[in-house]
């Protein structure tokens, strides 16, 4: 279903607002499922859903030959991403697309295991997939760097890695992809540089001209072990893009 609408879940968000207006550059259709109504606008309709609640949902893909989902959110990624692929299923969708985290199957976390929950009803689905995991978004470290550096006294977790990777280039790969033939799990796709959290920090600080001083600290238990063990990272067989945390900042705070 070439001409058909492609739909998009989590349209309104960071990555939806990048990927959208790459899709129309396509000559692309496109319907967004938000859980509040829209009016439609540039080539865009929007259709009302709740993926959790399961409402919506069917008349969302109705007619659709392609779904990029991207909701997400701090809990229930595997419950609602379950009942988008059994409406996907019944609309006779050809080409479902996800975008997961990097570390999904390694990090004993509750939203690291939603997500792997998510790709597994994905894969298990019987439709057509794609699923790309991607590293922790700029936009999110500088809002982690940020809270940080509220503090009188920053901490600096030890052994902590990162290897951010910018939005828009996740959006760009995300609708090469959905514009492509279902090609299963792909490679990985990372920033171009590994960053102890505490040198991220410190470079946020740097940028928006402040003094804090760090604190050493270390994260305990599994979930300390895990990130010590680089569990969030894919250091081999990783695609990586090109624009760099030093690159955001400039953008955004410099």
């Amino acid at each position: 279903m070439v001409n058909s609408p492609l739909l998009v879940t989590g349209g309104t968000g960071t990555l939806g607002g990048h990927v959208l207006p790459l899709l129309r550059a396509a000559g692309r259709d496109v319907r967004v499922l938000t859980r509040t109504a829209r009016p439609a606008a540039d080539g865009v309709t929007y259709v009302t859903g709740d993926l959790l609640g399961d409402e919506g949902i069917d008349a969302a893909v109705a007619g659709v030959g392609t779904v990029l989902h991207l909701a997400g959110g701090a809990k229930g990624d595997d419950v609602a991403t379950r009942n988008l692929v059994r409406a996907a299923r019944r609309a006779g969708v050809e080409h479902l697309v996800y975008i997961s985290v990097i570390g999904a199957d390694r990090l004993p976390l509750g939203y690291f295991r939603s997500k792997l929950g998510a790709e597994q009803a994905v894969a298990d689905s019987g439709l057509p997939y794609t699923t790309l995991r991607a590293a922790q978004f700029h936009d999110l470290a500088l809002k982690v760097a940020t809270g940080m550096a509220k503090l009188p006294v920053v901490p600096a977790p030890g052994g902590i890695r990162w290897q951010p990777v910018d939005s828009r280039e996740v959006a760009a790969r995300l609708v090469e992809l959905a514009l492509d033939e279902p090609a299963g799990p792909v490679p990985d796709l990372a920033g171009p540089t590994v960053y102890p959290m505490a040198e991220m920090v410190r470079g946020y600080l740097r940028a928006s001209g402040r003094r804090r001083p760090m604190l050493p600290v270390r994260v305990p238990g599994k979930v300390g072990r895990a990130y010590r063990a680089g569990d969030n990272l894919t250091l081999i067989g990783a695609q990586t893009g090109r624009r760099t945390w030093e690159d955001f900042l400039a953008e955004r705070v410099g």
